[in-house]
């Protein structure tokens, strides 16, 4: 039987020339939604890439004396490093300087065009460099400057190929209203409709002032619009065979920063429209990283090196922080201080303490070996209800995208697994030689426990998983599956499990 689907992207991430916390944030998010629809049966691709081109680069590049592509290599190669560093398991990186690309932008180009819905005129008009966006005056903000970026923005007068997107903005307007999951989380939406209601003009898709860009087919002293571009890379991984394309094309989900929404829920699907193919099935506009109380800025010195926390603190602790601290679709705040509360109570404390205790129980109580279970008590009973309970409501709330919710449900079983400790009282039972029995029942549940956990963690933290699977003596955590938490019980009897190490230690603040 073959397993069903699913196309999962992030944004293409724009080469500036500092790594921050932000594109650690938005990768996790996408990376721990793909590892679960693994794990959930699914076959996933996940793209993440770089969108290269523009005037802002040429400009950069310009100034450092170097060529664009060798100023956004040496980036992207950052870009890249950390998601190693995370353990992103994307499927593929798309570069919009590659030739595939650059193939496929074209066509898409000459295909519309030879539609009628684009044509050469005249542009004069605002452009804001910094964030590549046309803008009219009622839109700057009330300094005269981009309502994004607020930063002054360049009168342009040059000839131009627009494309006809005020055609399609009763059709798209009409998608948005009528399909209420199509832009999340409905803020979003609102701003989108909002948007759209005050008038769509025809966009500008194409520059002859600077050459560093897909050139126009047929014209090449024009070079393409940049987000025309760029948000073609979500379908040109796709555009090898028609197989790959059929299988995964709607993306499920395109997960963005809420400042480009407008481009990847009105621009991209109006462009779909007039090459007659289906829209993505949800555009998720995820929100901001305050740090320190205000928004990552290098002016302001706030910018957080995901490199350096991963270097000090480990990757998965910084992907439990972020999953864990910042409901989806909403900013959420960082700082050091509560990075460093969550390792010490949550990581060190809760699931390593769990970790720790269990199977030093059971290496000094029964030589190392799970053994098996006869009967049950009361709080036995209990306790494997609410590990059936966490299950069934980690799923629904994992298959609804709420990863932060998803993995405080987890940790209450986490703490429950440590009261059942305290309840029990395995040190006490050992003592009893007619308590043997119900010491086993009660070591092997906290076993079982333990390895419902590292499966239901393995999205958001899957060296810890794996780690924790090895410390059981278990083999097979790449062949793991939802479905093997739906039972309470499958933990191998008379399987003997390895000494504790620390997963994290305790970190302590000078």
């Amino acid at each position: 039987m073959s397993k069903k689907p699913f196309y999962i992207t992030t944004p293409i991430y724009y080469p500036s020339a500092k790594l921050h916390i932000g594109h650690a944030y938005c990768t996790t998010i996408a990376d721990a939604i793909a590892r679960y629809k693994r794990l959930a049966g699914y076959d996933v691709f996940f793209l993440t890439g770089s969108d290269e081109h523009g005037q802002k680069i040429q400009r950069t590049a310009e100034a450092e004396g170097v060529t664009p592509l060798e100023y956004v290599d040496r980036i992207v190669a950052g870009f890249q490093e950390l998601w190693h560093q995370l353990n992103i398991s994307n499927d593929d990186f798309l570069r919009t300087s590659e030739l595939r690309h650059q193939k496929v932008v074209q066509e898409f180009f000459r295909r519309i065009r030879d539609r009628g819905d684009i044509y050469k005129g005249e542009y004069t008009g605002l452009y804001c460099t910094q964030c590549e966006s046309y803008w009219t005056e009622l839109q700057l903000d009330e300094h005269g400057c981009g309502p994004d970026c607020h930063r002054p923005i360049e009168k342009v007068s040059e000839e131009a190929y627009f494309f006809k997107m005020s055609k399609y903005a009763d059709k798209i307007l009409k998608h948005i209203e009528d399909n209420p999951e199509f832009i999340v989380p409905t803020s979003r939406r609102n701003e989108m409709i909002n948007f759209i209601k005050q008038g769509l003009e025809d966009l500008c898709v194409s520059r002859t002032s600077f050459d560093w860009g897909i050139p126009v087919p047929d014209d090449e002293k024009h070079v393409i619009y940049v987000w025309f571009d760029a948000v073609i890379n979500y379908i040109t991984p796709l555009f090898k065979d028609e197989e790959t394309f059929k299988k995964f094309w709607p993306a499920d989900i395109h997960l963005v920063g809420k400042e480009i929404v407008r481009f990847h829920s009105i621009i991209w699907p109006c462009m779909l429209m007039a090459m007659d193919l289906p829209l993505p099935k949800q555009i998720y506009g995820h929100g901001w990283l305050i740090v320190e109380g205000d928004k990552m800025s290098k002016s302001k010195g706030n910018v957080v090196d995901p490199m350096l926390l991963i270097e000090e603190f480990g990757a998965d602790a910084i992907r439990y922080f972020l999953l864990r601290e910042i409901t989806l679709g909403q900013d959420g705040g960082f700082s050091r201080d509560a990075l460093i509360n969550r390792i010490n109570a949550d990581l060190a404390n809760d699931l390593g303490n769990l970790l720790h205790r269990t199977l030093n129980m059971i290496n000094k109580f029964q030589s190392g070996v799970v053994l098996e279970t006869v009967g049950e008590s009361e709080i036995d009973k209990s306790f494997k209800a609410d590990a059936m309970q966490t299950v069934a409501e980690y799923k629904k709330l994992m298959d609804n995208i709420q990863l932060s919710e998803a993995i405080k449900k987890t940790w209450a079983f986490v703490s429950r697994a440590n009261k059942y400790i305290d309840e029990t009282m395995p040190w006490k039972l050992a003592k009893e030689e007619e308590q043997k029995q119900t010491l086993a029942n009660t070591l092997y549940n906290l076993v079982e426990s333990l390895r419902i956990i590292s499966i239901l963690i393995a999205p958001f933290m899957p060296t810890t998983a794996q780690k924790i699977y090895g410390q059981l003596n278990l083999d097979n955590f790449a062949e793991i599956q939802i479905e093997d938490v739906d039972k309470f019980g499958l933990f191998p009897v008379d399987h003997k499990i390895n000494k504790p190490q620390q997963l994290f230690p305790r970190i302590e603040v000078k």
